[in-house]
């Protein structure tokens, strides 16, 4: 079973390699999804695959890597559509 996930995630997430880290892991994973900066200071990603693999991103997203620092994480479960093939670094 699929699942998706869509994060804004909020604390010293910018110049810190957050998104390159969420690319990182969420290729390791096999995920499929984005990720951005916010013009805010938050990071804005979305990711689906396997469910397992998906939990654990979610639960990476949280917490991140040295230095980064996660402050908040809001999570919206969306319905997977399958649409997305790779892991990018969004604009």
């Amino acid at each position: 079973m699929s699942r998706r996930y869509h994060l804004w995630i909020s604390g010293r997430v910018q110049g810190v390699f957050f998104r390159a880290n969420t690319w990182k892991q969420a290729r390791s994973l096999g995920l499929a999804g984005w990720v951005r900066n916010l013009p805010d200071g938050r990071v804005e990603t979305v990711f689906e695959g396997e469910e397992r693999s998906a939990e654990a991103m979610l639960r990476w997203c949280r917490q991140g890597t040295p230095p980064a620092r996660v402050a908040n994480a809001e999570v919206l479960e969306e319905a997977a559509t399958g649409e997305m093939v790779d892991f990018e670094i969004a604009d």
